[in-house]
């Protein structure tokens, strides 16, 4: 091409000539979609009146950690300080509960009282678990059973009979548990059925009390769930004093009772539960395992991913 200049002939070969940059298309005849349709962002050239500076608008950080749920801290708050609380309340629990057993054991170490001939119901509780003997005859026409009551895992009941003294007063016996088969005098030993005039040994309590899970007695016919004493008393025509009767712990004499449907006496100790220990070590062990949660809740660290962001107000 003679005569040609040479800006034309780079005009001619920059239309045929492909692009050889990575990343660019292949014939700049073809321009590019994403070149296409497209506006310089207002204000990022210095010479535009939209330019916003970075001075005139700083860079915030901002934190993209989740914040906690107020409602579920507090409730996850208030767990370790109530079990805390529950679990020194144990421990007052076990101070008393120890000193009560021990004033009781106490008791069982004097040698038996004689039963006064008359007694005052509103001192009983002074007497818990002392040691009488009452000496009189069994009005066995008056019996009462109270149950079902379990004793080594076999169904039963406690055998209470009135015991007329010679003062003419009446007190109430639990002579002690016989099987479901022989709760019927007839179906025991004559053996069972002791007459003329006897002594009685054991323990002089306090009146039960009744648990909500316990259903009502139903004197009228014959059937007491639980000991009320002042019912008991008023069924039978004695007074309310309530003696459990004590045998020596003899697996031997057990059975040769149960046999014959002797009532099977209590043993005499105190029978209290003592669980406060247990207590104390479930609720203190739960308050310091949900203080450590509450404070791992608290001491998360965000995620890796985002922690912080910087952004501009104009973004």
């Amino acid at each position: 091409m003679v005569g040609t200049s040479p800006r034309l002939l780079d005009a001619i070969f920059s239309v045929t000539r492909p692009s050889i940059r990575a990343g660019r298309c292949q014939n700049i005849t073809k321009p590019c979609r994403r070149h296409l349709n497209t506006k310089p962002r207002s204000g990022t050239n210095a010479d535009d009146p939209d330019f916003v500076s970075i001075v005139d608008s700083p860079a915030q950080i901002i934190s993209t950690k989740k914040k906690h749920n107020k409602l579920g801290v507090t409730i996850l708050a208030l767990i370790p300080i109530t079990a805390f609380v529950l679990g020194s309340w144990q421990v007052q629990r076990l101070d008393w509960k120890s000193k009560l057993i021990a004033k009781f054991e106490d008791r069982l170490v004097r040698p038996p009282l004689p039963l006064p001939p008359q007694i005052d119901p509103s001192v009983i509780d002074e007497f818990d678990y002392r040691r009488v003997r009452a000496t009189g005859r069994y009005r066995h026409d008056r019996e009462m059973l109270v149950g079902p009551r379990m004793h080594d895992g076999k169904d039963g009941y406690f055998v209470i009979t009135p015991l007329e003294r010679e003062n003419g007063s009446t007190i109430l016996i639990n002579r002690g548990w016989v099987s479901k088969e022989q709760r019927f005098q007839q179906d025991r030993d004559p053996s069972s059925l002791p007459q003329g005039e006897i002594t009685v040994s054991g323990l002089l309590r306090e009146p039960w009390k009744k648990n909500m899970f316990t259903p009502n007695n139903r004197p009228e016919q014959g059937k007491f769930y639980f000991p009320d004493v002042v019912q008991m008393a008023r069924y039978s025509g004695s007074e309310p004093i309530w003696i459990e009767e004590t045998m020596t712990p003899s697996l031997l004499e057990s059975y040769r009772r149960e046999e014959k449907g002797i009532p099977i006496g209590r043993a005499p100790e105190v029978n209290l539960r003592n669980n406060h220990v247990q207590y104390i070590v479930t609720w203190y062990s739960l308050s310091a395992a949900t203080a450590l949660m509450l404070w791992m809740v608290l001491k998360k660290k965000p995620s890796n991913i985002a922690n912080r962001v910087r952004t501009s107000k104009e973004w």
